[in-house]
């Protein structure tokens, strides 16, 4: 098995709702992402998927929520857990990746995927979204 990651940055605020503590209030972070993609197969070039269409896709997206309140984007539901801004980034690279005829959704027919994606709040804290 291989395994490729691309990482970028972005920066946003959000609050939690249904949260008891300080998170609950309007505050920021400088979040760190990383997009792990895994197969089994090299094409011709020897490589699992170039790594400038992982980052060209990883920097559409986040182009998208840098610089903005996330509760202020539809799919958060008014709670933009890092948790679920990881699953928003991976639906959103599946997207993209579409778009230019790369399919690396969980039933690809190359058997290449998104395996996971980390996003990281502070260089402790970090979630991961990995599809079933």
């Amino acid at each position: 098995m291989f395994e490729v990651r691309v990482t970028d940055d972005f920066a946003a605020a959000h609050f939690l709702r249904d949260y008891h503590g300080k998170c609950e209030n309007l505050h920021g972070h400088n979040y760190k992402v990383y997009v792990h993609v895994e197969g089994r197969t090299l094409d011709d070039g020897g490589m699992l998927l170039d790594f400038t269409v992982l980052k060209s896709a990883l920097k559409q997206v986040l182009s998208k929520i840098d610089h903005t309140n996330l509760n202020d984007i539809k799919e958060f539901e008014q709670n933009p857990s890092a948790e679920k801004i990881a699953m928003y980034i991976y639906n959103q690279m599946l997207v993209h990746l579409k778009e230019k005829n790369i399919d690396l959704s969980q039933n690809s027919p190359s058997g290449t995927k998104i395996s996971k994606v980390d996003v990281f709040e502070t260089e402790r804290n970090r979630a991961r979204y990995k599809p079933e």
